[in-house]
């Protein structure tokens, strides 16, 4: 059986404890009253919600009338802000932050900031420290409320809240701190630390998640943030989570019982990964103040090394990263940018954190994957094969950041890029890069024209064989797009040779091979280099009469847009690689992608063909957008008609997107007018990263039925009408019946 990963991402969330559990139990099975009925049933519950109160309060160092249960630590930020910055709003409009807060900090001052408020986020050193001489100078007669967190939660620094707080009182400020990273870890009593609103979040020390509690300080004012009836003594309206309450009381009790005991060994655990790591990896940069951190946070920086692909090697730790890395750009935290970490160490900046449940065997073990992944991965390192398990198969998905035609650079840039190639005066060239067709065209006869094109991207799949076939009739797609026969093809390999056995690339060549067989020609040769990621492609030629090329634009006002495949791929392979779905679920797309484009083509060769493009990494809107040329169409969609693969829209519902999904519609949304009632799962799936997609042909309003027909008669079974081009300014219109 396989061993579960070793859990090193305690500051994310923590396993309940099952003394936390035990304790939460009667509320499940036996009391289920409500705290404010009057009967024994809600007597019964009251008892379990002010029972909870006084253990939080005890280990907060506070009276337990100053504890007010909130869903988490969330909520409790959002009501001490907020609530604060309201009540006090007629003594002034001016708050002071940190650059390091979490998002439930900054979201909620950037939303006061756009309702009347003046916010100050102040610098931090490079430890991620504020200074409480910037607190000071930044202080106003305005100023109401200072919010800074008592530690971050990436990289562990201890906040000088005690100072800052005393610095405020002198003033007549608020003084909020977020303890929701240090309940737990380390000693937060209210009366030392001298603030005035504290946030807790219960799932953050072996409670459960969803629960949470607020310190408000006795005299101290807040704007409801939840109205309705009078529960937590008007405080917080809705009827108390009883079970979660529970919860969290024992929680707190455990927590201070076992404080000392607990900081003492996730110190020593985190101190010995960070040992081992420092020892064998001497270059590496541990981000925090070096003393003033929480003990069992350790945010280390590797040179050279993606964050998120070094995860993606750590099949038997997790972790959480600290920047993501696109094709055009590396997206770096927030805390690390503050800090202004190099860009060099901050995208391979990766935050292990260790808790109770973490023994020194798995700290070893972790430690020795982490130094053997991480040597793989730099420019200079050491060359260590990743050979698999025996009898372990290999997950091509695990080898990459991004996963097929999602992977390619945002549409916005490419634009940018193409514009600045000269466009050739060589009248036999037909088909530029000055147009947006995928592929180039150039006369060499009054017959012929040959037609170039390439494609490669990075897996999209886990199996080897699947993703050679996919990659290879996605390269092919272009040729039919054109309405061209494919000739031969060259392969292009880019293959991490110190990562995956090489037998890995003898199946994803097999795997193309079946396609180019099944479209009847050869591969001639092809190009490889050595990459940390793998990605394969192909390059065509094939062949045209110059009177029958078939481009992007052309489209006429009352033609229909046919569409040959389902979408939906892009949102599917993300969910697999997230472990959302299974490969049964994964199937329907599989066999789509690898679907060569080829029937479509010769069916549509039939007809009078007007346009035609295929679907890939832009999306179905993204590629619509290249049909309306010179802006002299409009293409109206019917949303309900679009094919979509089982599965797709019930987890984009869910928020299971790629990133590239999110840039096209972003991308699209200037020239697409979406009626209201369709939603953003919907409007995310029609602009959906397709890899392998299907052709998007116009033909005549009066051909559109036959040419179904005909496609759905000659295999194309997910063929359909699903829009029409009308006279216009180039808008895209999408719409319900």
């Amino acid at each position: 059986m396989k061993k579960a990963p070793i859990y090193l991402d305690y500051n994310a969330t923590t396993p309940i404890d099952p003394a936390v559990a035990a304790a939460m139990r009667p509320f499940l099975d036996s009391v289920f009253g409500n705290p404010s009925s009057s009967h024994s049933f809600g007597l019964e519950a009251k008892k379990a919600v002010e029972s909870a109160r006084h253990q939080v309060a005890a280990l907060l160092s506070c009276r337990p009338d100053e504890v007010v249960f909130t869903s988490g630590g969330s909520e409790s930020n959002n009501y001490a802000i907020k609530g604060a910055a309201f009540a006090y709003r007629e003594k002034g409009n001016h708050i002071i932050t940190s650059a390091v807060e979490h998002p439930a900090v900054l979201e909620v001052c950037r939303f006061l900031e756009k309702n009347g408020f003046r916010v100050t986020v102040l610098p931090v050193d490079k430890n991620g420290m504020v200074s409480v001489a910037d607190v000071e100078a930044a202080i106003t007669p305005q100023t109401i409320l200072i919010t800074i967190m008592t530690a971050n939660n990436e990289v562990g620094t201890i906040q000088p809240i005690t100072e800052i707080a005393a610095l405020a009182r002198k003033r007549g400020i608020l003084t909020h701190t977020d303890a929701a990273q240090a309940v737990g870890k380390i000693p937060v009593r209210v009366g030392d630390l001298g603030v005035d609103l504290l946030s807790v979040a219960g799932h953050k020390f072996y409670g459960p998640k969803g629960i949470g509690a607020l310190y408000i300080r006795s005299g101290v004012k807040l704007e409801k943030l939840v109205h309705g009836a009078d529960h937590e003594r008007g405080w917080r309206a809705g009827t108390e989570n009883i079970l979660e309450i529970a919860g969290l009381g024992k929680a707190c009790e455990l927590a201070l019982n076992r404080l000392e005991r607990d900081t003492a060994h996730s110190a020593a655990l985190r101190d010995r990964l960070e040992h081992a790591l420092k020892r064998e990896i001497p270059d590496c940069r541990v981000n925090g103040h070096p003393e003033k951190r929480l003990p069992n946070t350790l945010s280390i920086s590797f040179r050279g090394v993606e964050a998120n692909t070094l995860l993606s090697e750590l099949t038997g730790v997790a972790a959480s990263a600290g920047a993501a890395c696109h094709t055009d750009r590396v997206d770096v935290s927030s805390v690390l940018e503050a800090m202004k970490v190099p860009v060099e160490y901050a995208m391979g900046t990766v935050r292990f954190s260790t808790g109770r449940m973490t023994s020194e065997g798995e700290i070893d073990r972790a430690a020795k994957e982490i130094v053997a992944a991480v040597r793989r991965l730099q420019p200079d390192g050491a060359s260590v094969a990743a050979n698999p398990v025996a009898g372990e198969t290999v997950k091509l998905t695990r080898f990459t950041r991004g996963m097929g035609c999602a992977c390619k650079i945002q549409p916005q840039l490419l634009e940018e890029i193409l514009k600045k190639l000269p466009v050739p005066d060589d009248p036999n060239v037909l088909v530029g890069a000055d147009t947006t067709d995928d592929a180039a065209v150039y006369k060499i006869s009054k017959d012929t024209a040959l037609v170039a094109t390439v494609d490669f991207f990075t897996p999209v799949v886990d199996d080897a064989f699947q993703f050679g076939a996919i990659a290879a009739a996605n390269a092919l797609s272009d040729i039919y797009a054109m309405g061209a026969k494919p000739l031969f093809a060259l392969n292009i390999v880019g293959f991490p040779v110190d990562r995956l056995p090489v037998d890995v690339l003898d199946r994803i060549l097999a795997g193309a091979r079946s396609k180019t067989k099944e479209a009847g020609i050869f591969v001639l040769g092809g190009h490889s280099v050595d990459d940390t990621e793998p990605k394969f492609g192909m390059a065509v030629v094939g062949t045209v009469h110059p009177d029958r090329i078939l481009a992007n634009t052309g489209a006429r006002p009352g033609d229909a847009l046919i569409l040959t495949k389902a979408v939906g791929t892009g949102i599917l392979a993300t969910a697999l690689k997230q472990g959302a779905i299974d490969a049964a679920a994964f199937a329907p797309a599989v066999e789509t992608m690898a679907e060569l484009n080829q029937k479509a083509a010769e069916t549509m060769a039939k007809f009078t063909v007007h346009a035609c493009t295929d679907v890939t990494g832009f999306g179905l809107v993204g590629h619509l957008a290249e049909m309306l040329g010179d802006g002299t169409v409009d293409v109206e969609i019917q949303a309900e008609s679009i094919p979509v693969l089982p599965g797709a829209r019930e987890l984009a519902m869910a928020d299971v997107i790629p990133g590239g999904t999110r840039n096209n519609l972003a991308h699209t949304e200037k020239l697409t007018d979406w009626n209201k009632s369709i939603p953003m799962a919907e409007r995310l799936l029609l602009c959906d990263a397709q890899t392998s997609g299907g052709l998007l042909i116009a033909v005549s309003e009066s051909d559109a039925t036959a040419l179904v027909n005909a496609l759905q008669t000659a295999g194309v079974r997910a063929a359909a009408q699903i829009a029409r081009f009308t006279s216009g300014t180039g808008r895209i219109r999408v719409v319900h019946n």
